[in-house]
């Protein structure tokens, strides 16, 4: 067992939340703060951001800044260019991880990964929201349909031709709902922006 020894119970309890755990979170499940120190600093658990450990024996996230960002913003739901770089239908490479955020809902400071906030009202930010789950982790994320009507929505800020071009890709992946993305379209306000890019394609 090695360094592991006089730490079984914790460990345990990290294993039952996924191998990572605030904090506060390892503190209210019943381990001692000094417990968790001494695991931090035995190598058995490793900070990955602010006031967030994780067991070291765990394999590395496949996304790392996806699953940080959901894990430290919980009401946040992946969008725009970090969304259409999720479903694969981008050729952009996303510097910062961007996320919706409900009018009015503070923004979290962090140190990594750097986030890009965008504040969403009503429907526009509850409305086609997907739950995957990567590395354990659930992680909110608008889907295609939603992802492009925001683009088109957001287009001043984020490039109309990266909003163009994610429809282009969209429409010949063939993965593309029509009526959904004119439902998102009209909740976004952006229906009349799209169809002549619709109608280009048909």
């Amino acid at each position: 067992m090695g360094k592991k020894n006089g730490f079984e119970r914790e460990l345990s309890i990290f294993h039952e939340h996924g191998g990572i755990m605030s904090s506060g979170q390892a503190i209210s499940s019943g381990i001692h703060p000094r417990k968790l120190y001494a695991m931090r600093d035995d190598g058995i658990l490793e900070r990955v951001s602010r006031g967030w450990y994780r067991m070291t024996d765990m394999p590395p996230f496949s996304d790392p800044d996806l699953v940080m960002a959901a894990i430290r913003v919980p009401k946040g739901v992946v969008c725009l260019i970090s969304a259409l770089a999720f479903h694969g239908i981008t050729t952009q490479v996303p510097h910062e991880i961007h996320i919706a955020l409900p009018k009015g809902e503070k923004a979290p400071r962090l140190e990594h990964p750097p986030l890009r906030i965008y504040r969403f009202l009503t429907e526009a930010y509850t409305e086609g929201v997907e739950e995957h789950s990567i590395d354990g982790v659930p992680v909110r994320i608008y889907n295609i349909e939603k992802t492009l009507a925001d683009c088109f929505k957001f287009r001043n800020k984020i490039g109309q031709d990266v909003a163009i071009e994610a429809l282009q890709i969209s429409w010949r992946s063939k993965s593309l709902d029509l009526n959904k993305l004119m439902q998102y379209a009209r909740i976004c306000r952006v229906e009349n922006i799209m169809r002549p890019y619709l109608e280009a394609l048909l």
